[in-house]
């Protein structure tokens, strides 16, 4: 795609993050393009029609699932289950670049509907083509916020690949995004905190808040570690998504009750395919407008809890992100400006 024309649709795309009535935004979601042949995967799903669980969605499926879900945008990415990524660095280089074109033209072809966001694989690439496809994320594609999965791509999260490629997403203007989630042993939050603390104040985002499909034994420490983290570091943007419903209501009251700089870095996601988007967008909804009426018991327990703000579910629902993306477009196209 030519600079030109992904400057033009990020310019305009800001221009409607940033309107007086904010989208509803789901900041979680996988695209699949045309996929290659995955024998092991058409076995699955032909053995088990009525398995959905990460099943490769299209930008036509997503959209329609958007719409009976009252969505009006998603901040998408690739969906790693429908990326091979064991061949060589070669191979898998070209693998990961498709699924990188199929949600920039998804983004192209519906502007109203997907934010394109990149994803890289430095395990798989190799530290040198993970960086040219960064470079091609974004000066290439348009993509202003690149996404690595160290749980679902099986490395640490800060080992030294990790740090490289995170410095040159920084240096394109762009903001890393990570899968941060008590599922694996790969993203721990005392990793994420030097990450944080690496690039501050550039923002990254922190896909999942610590959920990631965790078991409730694996969640319960880390979900409160992860909370204290995000509260005391100011760059990092939470996404709920595949996390604990529990949990997700105590980020709410503590963020809440942290002041306006807290509560402006929470947000929704569905993570669809791996969640449908209604139930997780409805459910959020509900959540938020039970804790925020004083009736509700918790408010009562916590003697410090000054309530919500006066649109507490506008700003979860996609507010935050809006005004989260919309800043963060802003900064990438000032950082690729006048560059070809």
């Amino acid at each position: 795609m030519a600079p030109a024309a992904w400057r033009h649709r990020l310019s305009l795309q800001r221009h409607r993050l940033l309107q007086p009535l904010p989208p509803v935004l789901d900041a979680d979601v996988h695209l699949s393009g045309s996929l290659p042949k995955r024998p092991a995967l058409e076995a699955r799903a032909a053995a088990t029609p009525d398995y959905f669980h990460g099943r490769p969605m299209d930008a036509a499926e997503l959209i329609a699932e958007m719409d009976l879900a009252a969505i009006d945008l998603a901040l998408a990415w690739q969906n790693p289950a429908a990326t091979p990524s064991s061949g060589t660095p070669d191979e898998n280089a070209r693998c990961l670049a498709q699924a990188n074109d199929a949600v920039a033209a998804a983004a192209e072809a519906h502007p109203g509907r997907f934010l394109a966001a990149g994803w890289i694989d430095p395990k798989a690439l190799g530290p040198g083509r993970a960086r040219e496809e960064v470079r091609a994320c974004a000066r290439g594609r348009g993509m202003f916020v690149i996404k690595m999965n160290p749980a679902q791509n099986a490395y640490p999260l800060d080992a030294h690949e990790v740090a490289d490629v995170l410095e040159a997403i920084v240096a394109e203007g762009a903001v890393p995004a990570f899968h941060i989630g008590a599922d694996t042993p790969f993203t721990p939050p005392s990793a994420l905190e030097r990450l944080a603390r690496q690039v501050h104040p550039h923002p990254l985002i922190a896909v999942h808040g610590g959920g990631g499909g965790a078991s409730y034994l694996e969640q319960e420490v880390m979900a409160a570690e992860f909370r204290a983290l995000f509260l005391r570091s100011d760059n990092l943007f939470v996404v709920h998504s595949a996390k604990r419903d529990t949990h997700m209501a105590s980020d709410l009251l503590a963020f809440a009750a942290h002041g306006p700089g807290a509560w402006a870095r929470l947000a929704l996601g569905s993570d669809a395919p791996y969640g449908r988007m209604a139930w997780n967008i409805a459910g959020g909804r509900a959540l938020l407008e039970q804790l925020a009426d004083p009736r509700h018991p918790e408010t009562r327990r916590r003697q410090r809890f000054p309530g919500f703000p006066p649109r507490a579910v506008e700003d979860y629902l996609g507010g935050n992100a809006a005004r989260f993306l919309a800043a963060a477009i802003e900064r990438f196209l000032q950082t690729q400006e006048g560059r070809p």
